[in-house]
């Protein structure tokens, strides 16, 4: 936003709570990775420059990529200065932004907290015994630090499939809650699966074609080791116990849904329709010398679930829970109507109701793009020509 902001000359700020790409120095775990080839990392005016495209780099590789981003530009970044309040101006004056720095005020305020900033942890929890040791995957670190027994995740979005693999590898008894998701190779035909993405225009589906807005699954995939393929249903054939969601707990156990064997179904029918496009785009004359034109995989052996419907977490010796079951937005300090009863920020490719409002960087705000390194300068541009035309 700043970049695009200084090329057309608008004097602006970023206020940043804390360090410029804090989530990314202290919200992740200690194995990582960006999980799509260096290639994409990248921002406008500064593309990738290394000398492994094709890897994946440690998220202490990304700290510095932003941090060295945000000096190139000279983006005019307070950092410590929290948001306490984003209110209506007095008059017609803009709007005004109570800071921990003193108020600002401001005709135009772009809302780029990123998407993931609240772990969604159910009001049970609290009900949970106190010798079950609870985090998150903001929190969780690695294997090391997790008290002695067996570790139960919930979720089975790309941070729940990830730590539960890492766990695994490390001698750990695993269970899984799984969630809505949907799971493709890591490659195939020779190729990335974000490559597959690109070609096949699933960056270019406009979240308005969804049903009331509602995104897709997950797409499950990890960049450690190079990458590979990972999807809960691997998870389960290589010794980890897969259960439905967690729905409540009494008497000390967890009440779990009966929909496992649902979700992996629907997961197992998102790779088939993946391999299916891939194929039919491979076969083009102007793919066929693209990609290695090779016999699909062999389905995924079909995976039986046992019926588990309570899970008594002293019996199973589960020493800690992480809930990895996604985010939700925490916009309670903006004093706006721009967000609706859910919390959820109502806008149309950034713009809101309000004149001079912009979000940018949410998941799936206007494409799949919208939250992806090499493509939030789009809708970064499309903000800054409306800024353009709405002011002086």
């Amino acid at each position: 936003m700043s970049h695009h902001l200084r090329q057309r000359g608008r004097e602006h700020i970023i206020l940043e709570r804390r360090r410029v790409a804090e989530r990314w120095r202290t919200e992740r775990w200690d194995s990582l990775r960006f999980q799509l080839p260096n290639s994409w990392l990248e921002l406008p005016g500064k593309p990738y420059a290394g000398s492994d495209p094709n890897g994946f780099t440690h998220h202490s590789d990304v700290v510095r990529f932003i941090v060295d981003y945000a000096a190139e530009i000279a983006a005019p970044v307070r950092t410590g200065v929290e948001v306490t309040s984003l209110s209506p101006g007095e008059g017609s004056s803009g709007y005004s932004l109570e800071t921990t720095d003193g108020q600002i005020n401001a005709r135009h305020v772009v809302i780029a907290t990123g998407p993931f900033q609240r772990p969604m942890i159910p009001d049970f929890s609290r009900a949970i015994t106190s010798y079950v040791y609870q985090t998150d995957a903001t929190h969780y670190r690695n294997p090391a630090e997790l008290p002695p027994g067996a570790v139960l995740i919930i979720g089975s979005g790309n941070s729940g499939c990830q730590i539960a693999d890492e766990l695994l590898h490390s001698g750990r008894r695993v269970f899984l809650a799984v969630s809505r998701h949907s799971r493709v190779p890591r490659r195939y035909r020779g190729k990335d699966v974000i490559w597959w993405y690109e070609h096949l225009g699933r960056f270019d589906v406009n979240i308005d074609t969804f049903p009331g807005r509602r995104y897709p699954p997950t797409t499950i995939m990890t960049g450690v080791d190079g990458g590979y393929d990972l999807d809960p249903g691997r998870l389960g054939s290589a010794g980890v116990t897969l259960l439905g969601r967690v729905v409540g707990i009494k008497d000390g156990s967890l009440a779990l849904a009966d929909d496992a064997e649902k979700l992996l179904a629907a997961a197992d029918h998102s790779y088939a329709a993946f391999i299916e496009a891939a194929d039919i785009l491979a076969a083009t004359p102007a793919m066929r010398s693209e990609v290695e034109q090779t016999e699909p995989p062999a389905p995924q052996p079909l995976l039986s679930v046992d019926d588990i419907r309570t899970l008594n977490l002293r019996e199973q010796n589960i020493g800690t829970i992480i809930w990895a079951n996604g985010h939700g937005f925490s916009f309670d300090w903006v004093k706006l109507p721009i967000v609706d009863a859910k919390g959820t920020p109502v806008q149309q490719r950034g713009v809101t109701a309000c004149p001079g409002i912009y979000f940018l960087g949410l998941h799936w705000m206007h494409t799949f793009r919208s939250a992806i390194f090499s493509f939030v300068g789009r809708d970064a541009s499309y903000l800054a020509d409306h800024i353009d035309h709405l002011a002086p």
